[in-house]
């Protein structure tokens, strides 16, 4: 089981998504993630146990600015077709919340599909003028994934307030 921390979107940003990807052309060897399973990694830990690593990022996150985030565009890296996500104080969070520890700059991304070989270029440009409302992430997760016989299942371990205060 991975340990990682990351931001769920709220319905009004789910259900708007889902209809945009139903419509995505489909093709073999694409495996699409659950719309209940979309979020945007601020860290991955790896195997790791999940009551440390709580108490390591609670008082890494004490404090931190909600951020105000959309999703824009979307991109593909070994095999992963994604959404980026932009916005007031994402990397902040990100870099508090550890991305980037294991030498790899943080893209903070949405993930919607998994390939067995490269993304199809046609799906990054069919999703390369959406744009999902802004909002505000008012707390992050700690999650952990487990492998099952239909895929992955995500459970949240330990959620995060982030604070409201204006910037």
């Amino acid at each position: 089981m991975s340990v990682f921390s990351a931001l769920l979107p709220p319905s009004s940003i789910v259900e708007p998504l889902m209809t945009r990807v139903a419509a995505l052309p489909r093709a073999d060897g694409i495996r699409w993630s659950a719309p209940q399973s979309w979020h945007v990694t601020l860290a991955f830990y790896g195997e790791d146990d999940a009551a440390g690593r709580a108490e390591w990022l609670r008082p890494r996150l004490a404090g931190m600015r909600a951020p105000r985030i959309w999703l824009e565009g979307a991109g593909s890296f070994t095999r992963v077709l994604y959404l980026g996500v932009y916005g007031e104080g994402i990397t902040e969070l990100g870099l508090a919340a550890g991305a980037g520890d294991e030498g790899r700059p943080y893209l903070p991304h949405l993930t919607l599909a998994r390939t067995r070989d490269d993304v199809p270029p046609d799906l990054p440009r069919e999703l390369s003028g959406y744009r999902s409302e802004m909002w505000t992430a008012a707390e992050a997760v700690l999650m952990r994934s487990h492998q099952g016989g239909e895929g992955v299942r995500y459970t949240v371990v330990e959620r995060f307030p982030l604070s409201q205060q204006a910037r």
